[in-house]
């Protein structure tokens, strides 16, 4: 550590020995030109000289140069670049606006420029898609996806259809750290897995890093999927939507005051319950089932050094059902976010985000009426603040520095009964409290023409409060250790605290104008657990902090990667390899029960896991055909005492193999078509190799006791879509298209699991069965619309 902060301390000094001339700084937002949208990762570079910055999360630039005349370039991916002569004799701000149309206006010129940002930016592991590229892909019955569209890119999986969540680089799901403008979210999807929580009409941008994380994000150990929001058209009302096969949607946005504050509201719903009342069976007319979400935000220029953000996110899941099995039968789940953002300018060079964060996810299950009636309710909360703080040291350093608090309220399981004559006793699992902290301290520096490096360091502590009797647990491993020793502490007063050091390193080394190499070093902490007993984790999975009994986890990940443009930009590609361990993983023993259950740690069991593989990704930026290829080869293993005879074994969502191919071909101005394919191989699950009779019934079972040895069948599909614009009038405002789309083209019947039974025909035979979510073809068609 000393060592670690003796070299920032010496890079740094350099860094500012060198500010010996005059100087002075010229700072801005760059906007969208169209709707006044921050442009989030923009560059403005010193033409002709390896000299530039990237616009922060909020389109904010700051540029220190020594005094001079200056062409300045201004570009962003998919917007035409503008080139800007400067005079640079006192400190300038200077705001552009960038758009597609070229124009010509006295002292700057605007030309198509294509990006060379995975070249020469420090980023490795980080991908990024434009809201345009994600709707004009194929979607699953219409609906624009988030999740699913990144699950194409490489080093991103999941275990199928009906899955919740996405693994990344050989992590469990609940490794990756979700923000919605910053909030975390729990759950990102509807439908049990089928959706995402995340309006493509709200959303901005959509960033996912994998590796070289900065010091700035924690507390997960394999990615991080940074999701912002739009904060309003600031020009005019604009209405758009669509009507599709599953949901409706419709967003409003609009300038409150011109180009100084504006909003958007954005509204979704899926519709199933409504056809289920057409149906003559008197039963399914009052089942429900079907999904909402609504987004928005607000924001306001309090004057040239201060910006206010607000934005909020509700969403939900509701299932119920008549006649289900013996009874009546409910379920929901869902989301509530809300954030308060205030930047603040204390100079040119030092940018300033103070944030306030609350989210609540929420799901319940339960019997409505008789003997069996019961409610089931649970929640996490959490409340957090933080200040992000950018210093724009010169034209070669940006120092990043911060910290955040956050303290999370744990409710697993209120049970009550709701029904008369209920032999079910009401009773409350015991609510959990921690708090969560950090501080971090970052660089990213340019050193000479073809070196740059970013490197910092995160401390974090992670504090679990009492209000409640903590436990030891003793017992062999793989079986159900028993509570002893207990210990109560009064609300607020700590039971065990931890603290991580996590230091965050990476560079890039620019081998000519086309290629660099790159490399980074990160280690992570991660203080909260998704136990699941399933190979899908499913809404009703419990979350658990950090205990005296369960440890933190931490991860040590190691990438090296080779990225090179072709044929002038138009064509990106990379490789990567990857090595990650990881510690304090967590399984659970053999015939757990891990649903209602105030002693959940005598049921887990602790060890390592390791991930390592290679990543390659050619993607076609430029020309009627678009799109990419990625080929992902990997491994992710665990090794856990009492488990698969203490030796490693495959975790359950290792895929060996992972192949995704997306192409977008524009056939003319109105009509595009586009195809995704992905190839996977079948997840690891376990398998029957022997069989007991009992009582006359065949049960198969597992001898060696070997977990996850067996595979299901490989994953493949193709998916197709075309979408038609309407006629384009530059006199009306309104814009229609139709998008046609065809899901699972050939019809393939992917193993959502394999379970094994009693041949029918033939009780002393054993048979393997193939559950297929969805095994047939697919077809939607959307309207969406803008005015």
């Amino acid at each position: 550590m000393k060592q670690l902060l003796s070299i920032t301390m010496l890079l740094l000094g350099l860094s500012i020995a060198a500010i010996a001339q005059e100087r002075f700084t010229i700072s801005g937002y760059l906007k969208d030109a169209a709707n006044g949208e921050g442009l989030i990762g923009a560059t403005v570079q010193v033409k002709g000289q390896p000299v530039g910055v990237a616009t922060n999360e909020y389109g904010f630039y700051s540029l220190t140069l020594p005094k001079g005349e200056y062409q300045l370039v201004y570009s962003y991916v998919g917007y035409e670049s503008i080139t800007k002569a400067v005079s640079l004799n006192y400190n300038q701000k200077l705001d552009m606006q960038l758009k597609s149309a070229n124009v010509l206006i006295q002292e700057v010129v605007v030309k198509a420029t294509r990006s060379e940002q995975n070249v020469n930016s420090l980023e490795m592991g980080v991908s990024k898609l434009d809201m345009k590229t994600i709707k004009a892909m194929p979607a699953l019955l219409g609906e624009v996806d988030v999740i699913r569209s990144i699950q194409m890119l490489p080093g991103v999986s999941t275990v199928g259809e009906g899955a919740t969540g996405f693994n990344v680089r050989g992590g469990n799901i609940d490794q990756n750290l979700i923000l919605l403008d910053e909030a975390t979210v729990y759950n990102s999807s509807h439908l049990m897995g089928f959706f995402s929580v995340f309006n493509p009409d709200a959303v901005k941008d959509v960033k996912l890093v994998k590796s070289g994380i900065p010091a700035q994000y924690g507390g997960r150990l394999s990615s991080l999927l940074d999701v912002r929001m739009k904060e309003g058209n600031a020009k005019r009302l604009a209405l758009s939507g669509g009507i599709g096969t599953v949901s409706s949607r419709f967003t409003v946005e609009s300038p409150i005051v011109k180009d100084k504050s504006s909003f958007i509201i954005a509204g979704r719903r899926s519709y199933a319950d409504l056809f289920l009342k057409l149906s003559p069976n008197e039963d399914l007319k009052n089942n429900q089932m079907f999904f909402y979400d609504l987004s928005a935000k607000v924001n306001q220029t309090l004057s040239a050094k201060d910006k206010v953000f607000v934005s909020a996110y509700l969403g939900k899941d509701v299932f119920s059902a008549k006649n289900f099995g013996d009874g009546d039968f409910k379920m929901n789940w869902g989301n509530k976010t809300a954030t308060v953002r205030w930047n603040h300018l204390f100079s040119d060079r030092l940018f300033a985000n103070f944030t306030g964060v609350y989210s609540d996810y929420d799901y319940e299950i339960g019997v409505p009426q008789g003997a069996q009636a019961f409610e089931w309710k649970s929640n996490i909360y959490n409340y957090s603040g933080k200040a992000d703080f950018s210093y724009y040291l010169n034209a070669n350093n940006t120092i990043s520095f911060g910290g955040n608090v956050i303290h999370h309220r744990f409710t697993p399981g209120n049970v009550g009964t709701n029904g008369e004559g209920s032999f079910i006793n009401a009773f409350k699992l015991t609510e959990r409290n921690a708090r969560e902290y950090a501080v971090y301290l970052d660089n990213e520096q340019t050193l000479g023409k073809r070196l740059s490096l970013q490197y910092g360091v995160r401390v974090s502590a992670f504090d679990y409060l009492g209000g409640l009797t903590v436990y030891d647990y003793q017992g062999e491993p793989n079986q159900k250790k028993l509570p002893v020793n207990p210990r109560t502490y009064k609300a607020g007063e700590s039971v065990s605290t931890y603290f991580n050091v996590e230091p965050r390193a990476s560079v890039r080394y620019t081998l000519d104008d086309n290629s660099s190499l790159k490399a980074s070093y990160n280690r992570t902490a991660q203080y909260i657990h998704l136990i699941s007993s399933s190979t899908a984790a499913s809404p009703l999975d419990i979350w658990f902090p950090t205990t005296n009994h369960i440890k933190p986890e931490t991860a040590d990940q190691f990438a090296l990667g080779y990225f090179r443009n072709l044929k002038d930009n138009a064509i990106e590609a990379s490789i990567e390899g990857f090595y990650k361990t990881m510690t304090n993983q967590i399984d659970y023993r053999d015939g757990a029960q891990v649903l209602l259950n105030d002693h959940l740690e005598g049921d887990l069991l602790f060890g390592e896991g390791r991930a390592y593989g290679a990543e390659v990704y050619v993607k076609k930026n430029a020309g009627k055909l678009n799109g990419w290829v990625s080929y992902t080869l990997s491994r992710s293993e665990r090794r856990i005492d009492g488990l698969s005879n203490n030796q490693w074994y495959a975790a359950k969502y290792d895929r060996r193999h992972m192949l995704s191919v997306v192409g977008i071909y524009n056939l003319s101005k109105r009509l595009s078509l586009s195809a995704n394919f992905t190839y996977n191989t079948g997840v690891a699950t376990t398998a029957p190799n022997a069989r007991v009779e009992i009582d006359g019934m065949v049960v198969p079972y597992n001898s060696t006791g070997n977990r996850n040895a067996f595979r299901v069948p490989a994953y493949h599909r193709l998916d197709l879509a075309a979408t038609l614009q309407g006629k384009h009038n530059a006199l009306r405002r309104w814009q229609g298209e139709w998008v046609f789309s065809v899901y699972n083209a050939y019809a393939r019947r992917n193993a959502f699991s394999v379970y094994f039974r009693q041949n029918e025909t033939n009780p002393q035979q054993t048979e393997a069965v193939r559950m297929a979510i969805l095994g047939s073809v697919l077809p939607s068609v959307t309207y969406n619309f803008k005015f």
